[in-house]
């Protein structure tokens, strides 16, 4: 009786959400223009051309950020950079060879993974540690130290049901722990695509080499290895050095809470190896559009809006760090009321949230962009997770979401952080979708007279950390401040 009580109680207040803020009107304005008049998928295909990779600390990093910038003050935006000191970090030269003892060694392709020392030289047996997780290592304890750990970036199939992954930097510091010497890291796709990524959970260098390599040379090494032992030579040179890279921030000051805020982010920065286009050309630029709508209908707000592209994402989340620490030392992080996310985000079929209690409104205000988009099934999703710009925000209790429910235009996925992801890869309408809906979430946001969850307590921050199964990845990432 009490359930059935709680759900009619949230359909009134989806229903009554919905009547009191009345943004249909806007949100069909801002429908209208988006299909009509879009510039997302051309500016990403001239930047993809013009520019190249987008490598925070390269030259052509600086040029995506004026690119950026130009390109929003082009639209009548209120635009600035936001400068931040890096640790930047780019390959060099690499060379893998793998084989049953260190007279009969072969060239295997590999990449360098991000936050690899600067040199290193390292000749060791190999011993396969699965899926690289704490539970992997613990059987074979000492027999870790001194050699070249082998481990699959996912989960390996036929592993124990439940078995949650890491991500490739968090096996890595496990390695480390352990007293790798080094890594290998199989990829999952097929074809043997190489990626790329860090293997650093601090965004500084490690004290080890780390390299991925293709799926079928990585899984026949391990069946190598159930028969007889195996080496591998890494030899290495990368570059590390401090530079300077800048976020891009446009900013519509709001009429009536102007020191509330709802920031609007996608991370402008990508990976050397390609043009970076799914990763995450098709989230900034569409940030980027979002904002050019935003000036193009005069759309006024309640609260500031802010639409950020953040440089040095993919060398451990530094731009939103930036922001964050910034705002901390300000003393305006209790002015960010939310925080939308856009990485790899296309055609979005819903909302999403790290705040369930935000289901009523979001649905509310879906239920009106499902009338006006037939591809929008009003999904809601609720949950947390890491590794991107949403989380320094999300560590300090922000709530956070973005697009929900979506897929990944022509098969893209498998090239993920590869030398395959370029622009050929993208989808015009894809790119449209997550503009219309961004920009009608980010509106609602901005607009609706009370958002009903606010900046978490350390008490409760906690918790519910803890309750996302959170709290390992953060502790192995140095970033877990509670006590246990």
């Amino acid at each position: 009786m009490m359930k059935n009580f709680f759900l009619g109680v949230c359909v009134f207040v989806g229903f009554s959400a919905n009547a009191q803020d009345n943004f249909a009107p806007v949100f069909t304005k801002i429908n209208t223009e988006v299909q009509a008049n879009a510039k997302a998928y051309a500016n990403l295909k001239n930047a993809s051309e013009t520019i190249g990779h987008r490598l925070t600390g390269s030259a052509n990093g600086a040029k995506a950020e004026e690119f950026a910038f130009y390109l929003l003050k082009s639209y009548g935006c209120d635009v600035k950079y936001q400068p931040f000191e890096v640790e930047s970090w780019n390959r060099k030269t690499i060379a893998v060879k793998v084989g049953p003892n260190n007279n009969a060694l072969e060239n295997v392709r590999a990449v360098t993974l991000a936050h690899s020392p600067v040199n290193a030289k390292v000749n060791a047996e190999i011993i396969d540690v699965g899926n690289g997780l704490e539970a992997d290592y613990q059987p074979l304890a000492e027999k870790v130290k001194g050699k070249i750990a082998l481990i699959y970036l996912g989960i390996l199939p036929g592993s124990a049901k439940g078995t949650a992954s890491l991500h490739r930097s968090e096996k890595t510091a496990i390695a480390i722990k352990y007293g790798a010497v080094g890594v290998i890291i199989i990829n999952t796709v097929k074809n043997g695509v190489l990626l790329t990524g860090t293997a650093s959970v601090t965004g500084k260098l490690i004290p080890i080499p780390a390299v991925c390599i293709g799926l079928e040379s990585g899984m026949q090494l391990k069946e190598k290895l159930k028969a007889t032992q195996q080496f591998a030579s890494i030899e290495m040179t990368n570059f590390s050095g401090l530079i300077k890279a800048r976020n891009v921030i446009a900013t519509f000051k709001g009429t009536q809470f102007p020191k509330e805020k709802i920031v609007v982010g996608g991370h402008l920065d990508s990976w050397d190896l390609a043009t970076g286009a799914i990763d995450n050309g098709i989230g900034s630029f569409s940030v980027i559009d979002m904002a050019r709508t935003f000036k193009k209908l005069g759309l006024s707000t309640k609260r500031t809006v802010e639409f950020v592209l953040f440089m040095g994402e993919e060398q451990g989340l530094l731009g939103s760090k930036a922001y964050v620490a910034d705002a901390k030392k300000n003393k305006t992080i209790d002015q960010v009321s939310f925080m939308l996310n856009y990485d790899m985000t296309n055609d979005p079929k819903g909302f999403s949230t790290s705040r369930e209690e935000m289901e009523p409104l979001f649905t509310a205000w879906g239920a009106d962009v499902a009338k006006l988009d037939t591809n929008f099934k009003n999904l809601f999703l609720a949950g947390a997770s890491l590794h991107s710009d949403h989380q320094p925000f999300l560590l300090e209790g922000v709530p956070t979401g973005g697009g929900a429910g979506g897929k990944l235009p022509n098969n893209s996925g498998p090239f993920y952080h590869s030398d395959g992801d370029t622009f050929k890869l993208v989808d015009e309408q894809g790119m449209k979708n997550t503009i219309r809906n961004g920009a009608i979430l980010a509106y609602a946001l901005a607009n609706t007279p009370k958002i009903p969850v606010g900046k978490q307590t350390e008490e409760k921050l906690e918790a519910f950390l803890i309750s996302q199964r959170l709290k390992e990845p953060l502790k192995i990432a140095g970033e877990w401040r509670w006590k246990d």
